[in-house]
């Protein structure tokens, strides 16, 4: 039984946090704004700290970061690194910029606090699930250290080498996901306006090339009049296409694409719609 700590128990770690306890852990969180997921994973045994001084208190073996961003993620380490135990395996499932996690593990570096970057692939379902695939950055030593965390919510995880590795990774990924996913969107916005039949389109795409979990996640849902079938915000979104945008700077083509997209989500940022989910960006 390890002791482990979490930061951002919210809309997606909630899932993985579930399965650290699953795994007959002591599991300890510290609140955010959002109390749902906090009160829900207290409820199945967690123990609620109430600051970061009593979090880091409790002996940790593992502690997870789970944020939306890599400011608020180097914020939150500011805080931490002088009340850590040098013998704290960080986890961070944050999905950064190209630069930070490498930034992150410079500031526990200092601090001799070993550090790992595990962005995933899923979402809360499958983090509820325990199905996630995690991409790892890191040390070989941190990663196996890491791994009988990893196991508890991923189906499987990649190892890639050094930390950065692992956000390229993931951010490359997110790319065929997020462009995939708003492809589908303007598809179906297409077929609205031609009144063309959607579930016969759908037959149709998924005989094609064009067939994905996307398409499945977006339309199965859609086809029952249910608009939230792909759960990431126009937010998020927007976040990781900038991110994304940034690392492909060099590549005149991808960066154009990955510009186009970002636009979309900027967009419904600025219309006031960047809490909606992608798939209910159709009826905008």
């Amino acid at each position: 039984m390890k002791n482990v700590g979490f930061i951002g128990v919210g809309y997606m770690g909630y899932g993985i946090a579930k399965n650290i306890l699953k795994n007959k852990n002591n599991l300890f969180v510290i609140a955010n704004k959002n109390r749902s997921p906090i009160e829900k994973i207290v409820s199945e045994g967690a123990v609620e700290v109430k600051s970061y001084d009593e979090l880091c208190s409790k002996d940790l073996d593992c502690l997870f970061l789970c944020v939306t961003n890599t400011p608020i993620a180097h914020s939150i380490i500011e805080k931490i690194l002088p009340l850590l135990n040098s013998d704290t395996l960080i986890i961070d499932i944050t999905t950064h910029d190209q630069n930070g996690s490498i930034e992150a593990n410079k500031i526990f570096k200092s601090k001799n606090i070993n550090y790992i970057e595990c962005p995933v692939m899923g979402g809360p379902v499958q983090a509820e699930e325990g199905v996630l695939g995690g991409i790892i950055g890191g040390s070989e030593e941190n990663f196996k250290k890491a791994e009988v965390f990893l196991k508890a919510f991923c189906k499987d995880y990649f190892y890639f080498g050094e930390v950065g590795m692992g956000t390229k990774s993931k951010l490359l990924n997110n790319f065929l996901t997020l462009g995939n996913a708003t492809l589908i969107v303007h598809m179906i916005k297409g077929a609205k306006k031609f009144d063309i039949d959607l579930k016969k389109l759908y037959d149709v795409a998924k005989l094609g090339s064009g067939n994905s979990a996307a398409l499945s996640r977006i339309f199965d849902n859609l086809l029952k009049d249910d608009y939230t079938g792909f759960k990431f915000t126009a937010k998020n979104s927007h976040k990781d296409m900038s991110y994304i945008q940034d690392l492909l700077k060099d590549m005149p083509d991808a960066e154009k694409l990955a510009k186009d997209t970002k636009d979309f989500y900027k967009d419904a940022l600025d219309s006031g719609n960047g809490e909606l989910f992608i798939s209910e960006l159709i009826k905008k």
